[in-house]
């Protein structure tokens, strides 16, 4: 389904400047509790819970789903690397910020282990991220995490709701993300950049 295009703006922020975040909320950051997902999002700490089931599933469908003609090349064009909720610092404060997925396109990132010494962390902005919209977390991913995303240069984000079942497609055009489809319920679409190949929402709401 195709819809008019809207504007989400890109608010200009102080993280472009080189203002760190404070040290009592990277202190925070540190030793927030392993069973909930940290983010300092433009010098805010956020403390989520583990995603409920409904999200939890979808997130694990739609990895499923990409990987193999994706990642791997099974039955499709290859060439990404796909992670699951993988720690983003973005930014000079920086931001870190944990997407549900997110994607490079393996040119960019051709060692995604990186060796023994690397961090565990991803300072490279993804060519794609998506996030899986729930009541605790929907003006976060809507609001602050786009204007994230939008500043870092992120080419291409999805919102997913399981509840509602809808897949949004954005598109980062000058700095701002324009809506350039929404789909919904389970029919076969094609939604950029993985486009290649016709995703079936029906397999992505399946329990």
């Amino acid at each position: 389904m195709r819809k008019s295009s809207f504007m989400v703006t890109r608010r200009p922020s102080e993280s472009e400047s080189t203002e760190r975040n404070a040290p009592s909320v990277e202190a925070a950051f540190q030793a927030a509790p392993e069973e909930m997902v940290a983010e300092i999002l433009e010098g805010e700490l956020h403390l989520s819970p583990r995603p409920a089931r409904p999200h939890a599933n979808v997130a694990s469908n739609l990895g499923g789903i990409l990987m193999a003609p994706f990642k791997f090349g099974r039955g499709g064009p290859g060439g990404w690397v796909i992670i699951d909720e993988p720690e983003l610092h973005l930014g000079p404060r920086p931001d870190k910020v944990v997407p549900d997925l997110a994607g490079w396109r393996r040119a960019r990132l051709p060692d995604a282990l990186g060796g023994d010494e690397a961090p565990a962390h991803y300072d490279l902005a993804p060519d794609w991220a998506c996030e899986i919209l729930s009541e605790r977390t929907r003006s976060r991913d809507k609001g602050q995490k786009m204007r994230i995303y939008a500043r870092e240069g992120v080419r291409h984000l999805w919102h997913v709701d399981p509840l509602a079942r809808m897949l949004e497609i954005f598109r980062l055009q000058e700095s701002q993300w324009t809506l350039v489809h929404s789909f919904s319920g389970e029919e076969r679409v094609r939604a950029e950049p993985f486009d290649a190949l016709e995703l079936e929402l029906a397999l992505l709401w399946s329990r």
